[in-house]
């Protein structure tokens, strides 16, 4: 069921996968997790649209995940991460604290190498990642700053956006620099997953 993002894992972890799917749909019942009209698909909306993400990182020391919000990706991440790159810690950032609640029960469950900050992304220390990721979470102009506040000077960012995405990146302007990859979503012919290496303010 992962073969079409061209990422080979184990029955296993299919299983912990469709468990979080599960359980974010009992959630989703009593807080705002994900849309109630894509809980009877959340697996290729969610799931399977956050786990193509992770083909595009190394297998890095230090994760960060911004505005985890329901654990898409960062949950999706950290549970294919226990299989393929057991030594990656995942931080999950969330100003949300019922959202941390539903993130923390999430970790405990799948035994999973993360942890929740209950915070807002601007307050929190600088957290040295390797890997920052984000998805929903507010337009390219908006997340650049954190983006370099968080990532160390090698760091990449790995970005999901929708249509609107060519349009963020022209409202850059001339105010940053950085390297920009961009990769196809299976998921949405109009998103892209976007690639930021060398993340400098312009000077």
């Amino acid at each position: 069921m992962m073969d079409n993002i061209g990422i080979s894992v184990s029955r296993e972890t299919i299983e912990r996968l469709e468990a979080f799917a599960e359980l974010t749909r009992k959630w989703t019942i009593k807080i705002n997790l994900i849309s109630k009209s894509t809980i009877p698909d959340v697996w290729n909306r969610h799931i399977v649209d956050s786990a193509q993400v992770f083909q595009y990182a190394n297998q890095p020391k230090n994760w960060i995940d911004i505005g985890s919000g329901g654990g898409f990706p960062g949950i999706v991440l950290a549970i294919m991460a226990k299989e393929l790159s057991p030594e990656t810690k995942f931080t999950l950032i969330e100003s949300d604290a019922r959202k941390c609640t539903f993130l923390r029960t999430a970790i405990r469950e799948q035994e999973l190498n993360a942890y929740v900050i209950t915070q807002r992304i601007e307050n929190t220390e600088p957290q040295g990642a390797d890997v920052v990721s984000a998805r929903a979470l507010g337009s390219i102009p908006d997340l650049l700053p954190h983006l370099e506040r968080h990532l160390i000077p090698t760091g990449t960012a790995l970005l999901m956006k929708g249509r609107t995405y060519a349009a963020e990146l022209d409202a850059v302007g001339d105010d940053w620099d950085f390297d920009l990859t961009e990769y196809p979503s299976i998921t949405d012919p109009d998103s892209r997953i976007l690639s930021l290496k060398r993340i400098t303010r312009a000077a």
